[in-house]
């Protein structure tokens, strides 16, 4: 059996990460799998980058131009794609080799809905790993408080006067309507919220939907010793410490309003907090604690130093799907703390090896962060967390289920033929 997964991106972003351990434990456990992206960033032999060509850069750009023209602003600019441009897969020698292809995050000039459709034409089987809301709505990749996409997308809150009837999103939406009409697609969503928020969606009606956990090397990820973690990374040893992590910290949606409110509630016990990610100086400045900021970091063993010098990793986001972040924190023994939203109450077992604050509170936030330094007993929740993440996002664990829907899959196209 031979795995086509599909990705903007090799290495940066969520989605990028989770593809790249799935291709990983796939060929672990003796699947053939490859990685096609449009962003190569590595010189592993099993991902492909598409073909160079400068319509790749005209892709990505004239879908920005296009949504920002009907938007007239930048402030949602990349929150939302429509996908009218990308790229053809079809033709290529790693897609016609393949006998499934595997799509993941394919947005900002990746594929077009188009594209997507000659995909679903080519007789392969079709197995679509949703890290976001995206492939059951028409445009957005957080729906947050809206439900149009239970019936139909249109007066979207992200387009100017909060859109019409007929605007943007309902465009689009009859677009992807015909792209999967009469076609059968395998969709995998990597929380049990996420499946049941696709399967309410009226775009996915008689798709098949299921949900499989992002896995994890747990092998890379582990429990390290914290003096020696902190030694390396020049961090203080004298001080409880707080990690926050995030592609780009200063996103409204990671809720960093909510982490800056709880540390006001726990100036009395000050510990210190190590910031993680893009414009993290931003953060630092706002923070009435004292603060850290490592910023960006790609490197693998750096992160896990990271995670291994801290002592809890708070994650305040408003939307998420299921962290890579959290899994990454508990694989390394650090209990974790976030709000009750998506698929994180999934993964944190509520004071058991972690804490679930009530959603867009503050003050909880603060007291989940305050029992974990203060209250609970640290060796018992740091035991527990590894214990969870062995037992549910091991690479064996989700190469198995996976394995399981390609075996699907395939019976599935093959009785249609």
């Amino acid at each position: 059996m031979k795995i086509l997964i599909v990705n903007t991106s090799e290495r940066t972003g969520g989605a990028a990460v989770a593809a790249n351990r799935l291709m990983k434990a796939l060929n672990n456990y003796g699947v053939k799998a490859k990685m096609l992206v449009r962003d190569k960033e590595t010189d592993a032999l099993t991902v492909s980058e598409l073909p160079s060509s400068p319509h790749q850069r005209w892709n990505f750009l004239w879908e920005r131009l296009c949504i920002f023209l009907r938007m007239h602003s930048r402030k949602h600019l990349f929150e939302v794609d429509i996908a009218n441009a990308g790229s053809d897969i079809t033709r290529l020698r790693e897609f016609q080799e393949a006998d499934i292809i595997h799509l993941h995050w394919i947005n900002q000039g990746m594929l077009s809905l188009s594209g997507i459709r000659k995909i679903l034409r080519s007789g392969k089987p079709v197995v679509w790993t949703m890290h976001d809301i995206w492939p059951a709505t028409a445009i957005c990749h957080v729906t947050l408080d809206c439900r149009n996409f239970t019936t139909k997308c249109r007066n979207c809150r992200l387009l100017p006067g909060k859109g019409s009837a007929h605007d943007l999103s309902a465009s689009v939406w009859q677009k992807k309507q015909r792209m999967l009409e009469g076609e059968n697609i395998y969709f995998v969503a990597c929380s049990r919220w996420l499946e049941s928020e696709a399967k309410k969606s009226a775009l996915l009606e008689g798709q098949k939907i299921t949900s499989i956990p992002n896995p994890i090397d747990t092998h890379i990820y582990k429990r390290g010793v914290k003096e020696e973690a902190r030694k390396r990374l020049g961090l203080p040893l004298d001080k409880q410490l707080i990690l926050f992590a995030s592609q780009r910290v200063t996103m409204v949606n990671k809720g960093m309003q909510y982490l800056i409110e709880a540390c006001r509630l726990l100036t009395d016990i000050k510990p210190g907090v190590v910031i993680l990610g893009g414009h993290a100086e931003e953060l630092t400045a706002q923070l009435p604690l004292e603060a850290y900021p490592l910023g960006y970091v790609n490197d693998e063993k750096r992160i896990v130093d990271v995670y291994q010098a801290v002592d809890v990793f708070v994650l305040p986001s408003l939307s998420e799907n299921l962290p890579n972040t959290i899994m990454e924190a508990m694989a390394c023994g650090v209990p974790c703390v976030g709000f009750k939203v998506g698929g994180i109450p999934e993964e944190i077992d509520h004071q058991r090896n972690g804490y679930v604050a009530a959603y867009r509170d503050a003050e909880d936030l603060a007291r989940g962060i305050r029992w974990i330094l203060t209250e609970a007993d640290a060796e018992a929740l740091s035991r527990q967390a590894v214990e969870k993440v062995v037992r549910h996002y091991s690479q064996q664990s989700v190469a198995m289920k996976y394995l399981e829907v390609y075996q699907q899959a395939m019976a599935f196209k093959h009785y249609k033929l």
